[in-house]
């Protein structure tokens, strides 16, 4: 069968099962577009209103279905636009395939219109990625991609084709895809014995979960893993989800905003379990004395994680469903009732609390908690709307809360919380959002109001860009540089300019009645809720301290 380069990136969409992609067009990806709207009826295309929302989508898309997102751009701007979106998703392991177009072949370097040197620009932030420069090699470059963007521990691929390579034409013949498998290569009978004689010897077992327990759908395994080792379970902002929120051996999270019975647990712990994560930087704190008493037992698909930022004492390679499937089949049931009393006087002692006085953005949470009883999907931008999401909306599943973990990306959020509305049309999918991030993509309202995206976007507003101006309250002497934004906005009136719905709530007794009417609304909401500038988010370890030195207040 011969086929264009274009019908070719369209066939391989559809090998691929790909039902919706999300881009906005340009020249240099005409003749692609030109297929998307001759199979519209198999393809449905998100057309956002900048390519940085598109790319947030297609990885919001990714997160909460599992599937490989996928986002269009054109040349030049329209594939640099599409950068931090891309450093988003490799930060956080989140598969994507993103499809540029550039200048045709014969006109690359030489500084033409709208040429950049996008592989170039992405290449420390892909997995893999590619310029196609003969239209024999794109269909297996295609199907090579969206393997990578998969395999082992998944991330973003990037393929720019050039526009003559779109034109071009070649003998086609269609494929299945190739099976990803989860990897298992390097789980050794010696590495499994070895982490369960350190378990069994263990007094004082700390389980430590990250994103990867979400990203390999081990939610299930590693709930029944900690009832096994009978440990306390602490989850870092990615591993949110991956173990349930209500559950009572569930102490919060771990590091900067984590709860005081996490961080004294984990830095007393003989034994800390580490599933899934990568030892950031706001979970460890001061490094030499993070968990210094403990044996370190790590569980990764991905060596190079290993003895990264923290020396681990044991390792065991592998798929995480894969490697605590094996250990909760081999591993005796084990009894800690000691450790785990004393780890529940401490989460007693020092629960999680604000002020109930006034309307606080941490009552509004729990009230979104309470109202969507804890199923919806929350998707965050970056600040302390973040943290007070990940400590008072208690997550009962994975893949339920999508924030920008490792970039930290301010304007994340709404992109992403169209992309999991889209993937997840029968889910109730809410952004909480800060008022200085919800100023860098609140043209996205026109993408949701456009193809009818009924997402809620709860904005907690201070007027002050909150988490800068906090740390300039605490470490600064209050020299407040620029973090006061005097910003004059209607919600309501901006959400009704763009054929949305805007509420807006000033006191406390408002929440539950404008909640209420948000989710049963038919149209995208924007809630106003102002809260006090100089609320905080608590507990707090200052920068550079042991994560046992937690200030509550």
């Amino acid at each position: 069968m011969i086929l264009s380069g274009a019908e070719i990136v369209i066939e391989c969409l559809k090998e691929h099962q790909v039902d919706t992609v999300f881009g906005y067009p340009g020249g240099a990806v005409l003749n692609i577009y030109d297929e998307i709207y001759k199979n519209a009826d198999s393809i449905t295309h998100i057309l956002t209103s900048h390519e940085q929302g598109a790319a947030h989508a297609a990885d919001g898309y990714a997160r909460s279905t599992g599937k490989v997102g996928v986002v269009i751009a054109t040349s030049g701007p329209g594939a640099t636009n599409l950068v931090t979106g891309i450093a988003t998703a490799y930060m956080d392991s989140v598969p994507m395939v993103a499809i540029t177009g550039n200048v045709p072949v014969s006109l690359l370097g030489r500084d033409s219109f709208q040429e950049v040197d996008i592989t170039g620009v992405t290449m420390p932030i892909t997995k893999h990625n590619y310029i196609v420069k003969d239209v024999n090699e794109l269909a297996d470059i295609m199907r090579e991609a969206f393997y990578i963007a998969k395999e082992g521990r998944p991330g973003p691929v990037l393929i720019d084709i050039p526009k003559d390579v779109t034109i071009n034409k070649v003998d086609y013949e269609a494929a299945v895809p190739k099976e990803v498998k989860r990897c298992s290569k390097h789980i050794t009978e010696d590495s499994i014995k070895e982490a369960i004689a350190r378990i069994k010897a263990s007094k004082k077992p700390y389980i430590y979960a990250g994103g990867g327990v979400v990203i390999s759908d081990a939610a299930t395994e590693l709930e029944s893993f900690a009832k096994k080792v009978h440990a306390p379970v602490t989850c870092s902002l990615m591993g949110i989800g991956g173990y349930p929120g209500r559950d009572e051996l569930y102490t919060g999270m771990v590091g900067m905003h984590g709860s005081k019975a996490s961080n004294i647990g984990v830095t007393n712990c003989d034994l800390l379990i580490v599933v899934g994560a990568r030892f950031s930087d706001r979970v460890i704190g001061k490094a030499d004395k993070f968990a210094n008493g403990a044996t370190v037992l790590q569980i990764d698909v991905d060596p190079a994680e290993v003895n990264k930022n923290i020396i681990s004492h044991h390792a065991v390679i592998g798929d995480i469903k894969k490697v605590l499937r094996v250990l909760n089949e081999r591993l005796d049931q084990q009894d800690h009732k000691e450790w785990l009393a004393e780890i529940g006087e401490i989460k007693d002692k020092y629960p999680l609390k604000y002020s109930g006085d006034g309307l606080s953005a941490q009552y509004a949470i729990e009230k979104i908690d309470e109202l969507t009883k804890g199923e919806a999907i929350i998707t965050t931008e970056v600040g302390q709307h973040q943290m007070w999401a990940g400590q008072f909306y208690k997550f009962s599943e994975p893949k339920k809360f999508l924030t920008s973990g490792g970039l930290g990306t301010m304007g994340y959020g709404f992109g992403a919380c169209i992309g999991a509305k889209v993937g997840n049309p029968d889910t109730t999918v809410i952004n909480i959002a800060g008022d200085g991030s919800f100023r860098m993509n609140f043209n996205e309202l026109l993408t949701a109001v456009r193809h009818n995206i009924k997402v809620i976007v709860f904005v907690i507003n201070n007027g002050v860009l909150g988490m800068v101006r906090q740390w300039q309250t605490l470490f600064y002497d209050e020299r407040y540089s620029f973090t006061t934004l005097n910003q004059d906005l209607d919600y309501v009136k901006l959400a009704e300019s763009m054929g949305a719905v805007g509420f807006d709530i000033t006191t406390k007794d408002e929440v539950e009645e404008v909640l209420k009417k948000a989710l049963d609304e038919i149209r995208p909401v924007i809630i106003n809720c102002m809260i006090d500038k100089d609320d905080k988010v608590f507990p707090m370890v200052a920068p550079g301290k042991p994560i046992d030195n937690v200030m509550v207040e």
